[in-house]
């Protein structure tokens, strides 16, 4: 069995003890190293997760992130602590965040999701999606027409469905296996719709999504058939964006 090795940044010793004994526990996840906040120091070891505890007293948490980028390229982030409506998610998710732990999480989503993170997922709880994809929104998804809705008028239907699979968290290959085409024509279809809706990321396309089911005089609180592409999209009891997106 293949075991994960973490990196556990937490300031208060008790709290980073307790999680690491818990951790260790398990026979595929190992804490390889702690402490208060130092990520160069991790260089040699390179942890392939890295759990930072974003509540901090020298409110450095986004800059640690950061760091890590930088010093461990392949390591994965999970930031831990967060509340359900932080007020600087997408600034999280730009420093290369993996995925969140919010104030009130069980030991179980914790183990949850390191282990998603480290398969390539990307981890949203249910609780905190609202707050980003408002944040992402209004970053700059929300450009079109008075009512505050990106304009969809001059999408395909096919490019219509690939947004709203989006939406539900498939990958291009899970895109390609729901209509039936090649991975490669996803991948077009995706570049076309960044390139119409002047966005970047698959995350702001699934706000555009989310945006127009808003929007949508019959959307009931769910996407419209034109979002979709003629489906209706569930709430996600997380948000996994999956292996292969790029927020």
């Amino acid at each position: 069995m293949a075991v994960i090795s973490i990196a556990l940044i937490e300031d208060n010793r008790l709290v980073r003890e307790g999680i690491s004994s818990l951790l260790n526990r398990l026979p595929d996840l190992r804490v390889v190293a702690g402490g208060g906040g130092d990520v160069s120091r991790l260089g040699d070891i390179q942890p392939q997760v890295i759990l930072l505890d974003v509540d901090r007293p020298d409110g450095d948490g986004l800059r640690i992130a950061e760091q890590a980028r930088t010093v461990l390229p392949r390591a994965k982030v999970i930031a831990m602590d967060l509340g359900a409506a932080q007020d600087d998610l997408v600034d999280w998710v730009r420093a290369g965040v993996s995925g969140f732990i919010i104030k009130d999480a069980t030991f179980d989503d914790l183990v949850r999701t390191i282990r998603a993170v480290t398969n390539g997922a990307k981890i949203l709880p249910a609780q905190m999606t609202g707050t980003l994809f408002s944040q992402v929104a209004g970053a700059g998804v929300g450009r079109g027409g008075g009512n505050g809705a990106p304009d969809c008028a001059n999408m395909t239907r096919r490019e219509q469905e690939v947004i709203g699979l989006i939406a539900e968290g498939l990958s291009n290959k899970g895109i390609a296996g729901r209509l039936h085409i090649s991975t490669h024509t996803v991948k077009s279809h995706v570049r076309n719709i960044m390139k119409k809706l002047s966005i970047h990321t698959r995350l702001q396309i699934a706000a555009h999504a989310h945006a127009l089911s808003r929007h949508s005089p019959s959307a009931s609180g769910r996407p419209s058939a034109t979002a979709t592409g003629g489906r209706e999209t569930p709430s996600p009891t997380s948000l996994p964006i999956t292996a292969g997106s790029h927020l």
